[in-house]
């Protein structure tokens, strides 16, 4: 078994192409090392728990194949996966799903230690099967934990749904929606942390018609294709043990390789790992400072987006307009980098002037203060 199935909440029952098209492209199987690689940090949470895998079709699911043969060793009080109605043709094997199920399993039974189709059992829902269902909602209500890969698509209200219903989760997301409103405050008040595998490169096994313009980015493993995604990560609510870990500081502050900010009143570190040890002020560090994020030594004090979350720019740039390297205008005004974190000068990249002055924009920035 190689890969789960994202199945697709969205009503796939519609008869537009271009939705078709979406559906087909927010379908990955995660792979089976990359569960059992992040799953191992939290052992000791998940005794005498009931796990809810809900969107995870069981019968390729690589969630819980892993729970489901590892039941005794994590001391599980219950396996819950269901299965969203395939309203299509299926993924993998060509068939039409005609009912939405989930499967129950309470462990092994005949001391083989392997899950038997008889100490499984399988139910049928009234209903799709969509996570936001009332009959997904009773057994969401019955999981003590959340596992799973939500499709990436609806990320946010699955997370706002675990967060209403105060559920503790270990769920894969892409780590740009660390800046979506509806979780970074979260991140911010040590709600949430990423998990212990973060970034990097994941291969996802994808349905055959999934394309890239990327060759680097797809590969084939017994013609079955994977494609390879980007800042990937765990967001999480468990006890993460890498939390704890500080971060050793070593270089000292100075002027020149830390720049302010032109319309932050914070300066600019440009790599996590060089987090000055001696500066008392507010910096901007890149977003992969969640992955050494240890809330004894950090405090995290907004995002440097539109709207500011806890920390506001105090200069716009509605009269600059957008210059290529070339010297080219691209058409595009100063309000598109308002919130941005923005430097003076130029960069290699395109930037932004007034007739007067030349300023860059830099990529989302967390802002922080360390702890004394």
């Amino acid at each position: 078994m190689i890969g789960i199935k994202n199945i697709t909440m969205s009503k796939v029952a519609s008869k537009n192409l271009h939705s078709a098209k979406i559906n087909k492209r927010d379908e990955y199987y995660t792979q089976l090392k990359d569960i059992e690689d992040e799953v191992k940090h939290y052992k000791d949470q998940f005794e005498n728990k009931t796990i809810l895998c809900n969107c995870d079709d069981p019968t390729i699911s690589n969630f819980f194949h892993f729970f489901s043969h590892n039941f005794e060793h994590y001391k599980l009080k219950k396996l819950i996966t269901t299965c969203y109605k395939s309203q299509e043709r299926d993924l993998f094997s060509e068939k039409n799903s005609s009912s939405a199920i989930y499967l129950e399993y309470y462990g092994d039974k005949n001391g083989d230690k392997v899950p038997n189709p008889e100490e499984i059992g399988i139910k049928k829902f009234k209903g799709d099967g969509d996570f936001r269902s009332e009959e997904c909602i009773e057994l969401l209500k019955e999981a003590d934990i959340v596992i799973t890969n939500p499709p990436f698509s609806l990320f946010r209200p699955y997370f706002e749904q675990l967060i209403s219903y105060k559920k503790k989760f270990l769920i894969l997301g892409h780590l740009g929606s660390i800046g979506y409103k509806e979780i970074f405050p979260h991140l911010q008040n040590n709600k949430v942390f990423l998990g212990t595998n973060n970034g990097g490169d994941k291969w996802f096994r994808v349905n055959s018609e999934y394309t890239t313009n990327t060759q680097s980015h797809e590969k084939f493993i017994d013609g079955k294709k994977y494609f390879k995604m980007r800042n990937i990560g765990w967001f999480t609510n468990l006890k993460v043990q890498k939390r704890n870990e500080k971060l050793i500081l070593y270089k000292k502050y100075n002027k020149k390789d830390y720049p302010h900010y032109d319309n932050y009143d914070a300066i600019e570190v440009s790599k996590v790992a060089e987090i000055p040890v001696d500066y008392d002020g507010i910096m901007g560090v890149p977003i992969t400072f969640l992955n050494v994020y240890n809330p004894n030594q950090f405090e995290i004090l907004g995002l440097s987006q539109k709207f500011g979350y806890g920390l506001k720019s105090h200069k716009l740039y509605n009269d600059y307009f957008e210059v290529r390297p070339d010297g080219s205008k691209t058409g595009s005004t100063g309000k598109k980098t308002n919130g941005n974190p923005v430097m003076k000068g130029r960069s290699k990249g395109n930037y932004f002037s007034n007739g007067k002055n030349i300023v860059h924009s830099l990529y989302t920035r967390i802002f922080i203060k360390v702890k004394k």
